[in-house]
């Protein structure tokens, strides 16, 4: 069985749609001809003349999928018990993060007085990777491990062994039997070369100011919850619309990235990369985006998926106004847990913050 292959509608920056065609698992219904019938018919001079009559015949309507709201019962307790779960994760990745601050420092001092008693080689490439990792910002560092992320999936596309399972766990559909695992997975997922290198841009440029903002370890809560949020968006309208179909791309995480930003620095001044002339604020960027994924959603344009955009932006909005303070800023009754289980004593004391 072989997928016939996938087409890809969109540009950089967007999460597209795919348009799959199948083939070899279910024979295309045989169009119903129409046979002429030859009736002979008999004149006044008792001549035989043969006449040809068409019947009409009614040709089946190909069946239409329908997908009701029942099914995405459970991708909602999904993204609810996901979007938890990375920032319970993210919180305790801080507490560990901050504990071995210090140990880290003596060893990073430790190391620079052996790297000055070791004789130097010229043109070290171990060196010359190290200077330029720690010429990277924090921001740059930490988006890194997505960039790769997504370049080891866009290469399993091309392997033709592995494209029914990259159709079946690396896009999102609402009429898919697999439905939770995709709302992840095809966040790191590109078809397209130029899709997967502008969102990747886009990422690289937002990087620094977004953990600037929040830190590494709440903006990786933040992009992969968003990824799971707008997927479900996406779900919904697909669902509530009829127009059913796999999506993947990671504009949706994205846009949460990109709103948070233009929320937080509405005055900022941004440029289009081929157009670095033309400079707006943040703040009008953000509207321009969100009135014209609004409009895509409402006008049923199906170039890009402008609901999972639209649940991103909303999200990434709604985070930097008000889920900072009710989520973030109430991790401590987790964080005290976990330090009383990490610091509990043979004789079953427990340590205090």
């Amino acid at each position: 069985m072989a997928w016939r292959g996938a087409i890809l509608n969109g540009t950089g920056g967007k999460r597209w749609t795919v348009f799959l065609h199948q083939r070899g698992f279910r024979k295309a219904p045989r169009k119903t001809e129409a046979k002429k019938v030859e009736v002979e018919e008999a004149d006044i001079d008792g001549a035989v003349r043969k006449k040809s009559i068409a019947p009409a015949v009614e040709c089946p309507a190909p069946p239409v999928p329908s997908v009701s709201f029942g099914r995405l019962v459970k991708p909602l307790l999904f993204t609810v018990g996901f979007t938890g779960c990375s920032f319970g994760a993210a919180a305790i990745w801080q507490y560990e993060s901050l504990k071995s601050r210090v140990q880290t420092y003596f060893d990073e001092v430790r190391a620079d007085w052996l790297e000055k008693l070791r004789p130097q080689k010229q043109g070290d490439i171990r060196k010359q990777v190290n200077q330029w990792w720690s010429g990277l910002s924090e921001g740059q560092r930490t988006v890194t491990g997505i960039i790769a992320a997504n370049a080891l999936v866009f290469c399993c596309w091309r392997i033709p062994s592995l494209q029914r399972s990259m159709l079946k766990y690396f896009t999102s559909n609402p009429a898919s039997r697999t439905l939770c695992s995709p709302m992840i997975l095809s966040t790191f997922s590109h078809y397209s070369f130029f899709h997967m290198a502008a969102n990747m841009y886009v990422l690289w440029s937002f990087s620094s100011s977004i953990v600037s903002l929040l830190g590494r370890e709440q903006f990786m809560a933040v992009y992969m919850s968003a990824g799971a949020i707008s997927t479900f968006v996406s779900y919904v309208s697909k669902t509530a619309t009829g127009r059913l179909g796999p999506s993947l791309g990671a504009s949706g995480a994205i846009m949460a990235v990109l709103a948070a930003v233009c929320t937080k620095m509405p005055e900022a001044k941004l440029a289009i990369i081929f157009l670095p002339m033309f400079t707006f604020t943040a703040g009008n960027a953000l509207k321009a985006i969100v009135a014209m994924d609004a409009a895509g959603l409402i006008l049923g344009w199906r170039f890009f998926d402008h609901a999972a955009h639209l649940g991103g932006a909303l999200f990434g909005i709604w985070y930097i106004l008000q889920g900072h303070e009710l989520i973030w800023k109430n991790r401590e009754p987790l964080v005290k847990i976990w330090h009383n289980l990490r610091t509990r004593g043979p004789g079953g004391g427990t340590g205090s913050l």
